[in-house]
């Protein structure tokens, strides 16, 4: 890594009198990882085992490094088997595996959520959603995995209740997902405190926003690079260096424009979703070609870690 890294287009602008204004010190994120680290990288949409399998073969033909790999159908898609199956598959790699949790919004009885109002969003109806993500919560991790991915504040206080009280495994990592991520400081703030360990913030944010974020909470973030249609679509490969200036400590995901929904996965999806699987890891790639070009490639931490770091909570004891 460079000192100073360049930026897109430099300095080919600069000898054109179309240099961009120097970068402002003040705009930086205070924070790191514990481990120092800037920026993890997280493969989502991983449906199976053998989707596992094919991202861990895809990283290593392509030398692409990953942290995290993460679900998006819920651990009720899942077999006991599949579960340590893909458990046992990332543990070898010393890579962090986040399934999702229980019935949402789009997956129950309510159609509040198909109105153009969109309702309630994903979150989880009444007591019984919240039953359900609550025993794939103890279910998942009572088979070994370490990272729960949530789509509702309730769930998410409910699940940090009780990893304090030892119902599931104390070090479990509760994420919270893009479909109802934070957008502004004060809910981000508001979702670390009621137990979040990273945070899926819209990939629509500006550069400003996730600086106005990290004035208030430390909480590593995460942000799809590249966004799935349902998402946004969104492509923003050329500003992953300042996202990390502006957003760390932050998880890199590299979702897939242009591509078939696959949520709820099954058989009838397989090949659509090793496709995509593979195209995800191909994507990393290209991303982390692009920052080494500009000499931003620094800064990634060391792969095997996924603990958050002291984090401010809600008193969990009234």
């Amino acid at each position: 890594m460079t000192d100073s890294p360049r930026l897109p287009g430099e300095p080919a602008l600069s000898a054109l009198g179309l240099s961009a204004p120097a970068l402002d010190p003040a705009d930086a994120s205070p924070h790191t990882f514990p481990d120092g680290g800037t920026w993890r990288v997280e493969i989502p949409s991983v449906e199976g085992p053998e989707a596992v399998g094919t991202v861990l073969k895809e990283a290593s033909r392509l030398d692409v490094p990953i942290h995290r790999i993460s679900q998006g159908s819920g651990v009720w898609m899942l077999r006991d088997a599949e579960i340590q199956e893909m458990v046992e598959a990332t543990a070898e790699r010393d890579i962090e595996l986040c399934l999702f949790t229980g019935p949402r919004g789009t997956w129950d009885t309510g159609a509040s959520v198909r109105t153009d109002s969109r309702g309630a969003g994903l979150r989880a109806r009444g007591h019984d959603a919240v039953a359900g993500c609550v025993e794939d919560a103890v279910r998942a991790t009572e088979l070994g995995v370490k990272c729960l991915l949530v789509a509702d504040e309730g769930v998410l206080w409910t699940l940090h209740r009780a990893r304090v009280q030892g119902i599931i495994p104390a070090d479990t990592t509760l994420k919270v997902s893009a479909l109802v991520g934070p957008v502004n400081p004060a809910s981000y703030a508001v979702y670390e405190q009621l137990g979040a360990d990273s945070l899926n913030v819209p990939s629509d944010l500006t550069l400003a926003h996730l600086t106005e974020i990290r004035r208030v909470s430390a909480a590593p973030m995460d942000m799809y690079v590249e966004a799935p249609d349902d998402l946004g679509g969104y492509v923003r490969m050329y500003e992953i260096a300042e996202l990390v200036r502006r957003g760390a400590p932050l998880y890199l995901k590299f979702g897939l424009a242009k591509a078939p929904a696959i949520y709820p996965y099954g058989a009838h999806l397989r090949d659509v979703t090793l496709d995509t699987a593979r195209e995800r890891v191909r994507r990393g790639r290209l991303a982390l070609d692009l920052l080494e070009r500009h000499g931003a490639d620094g800064g990634m931490s060391p792969l095997g870690s996924r603990l958050p770091g002291d984090l401010r909570r809600f008193d969990t004891s009234q």
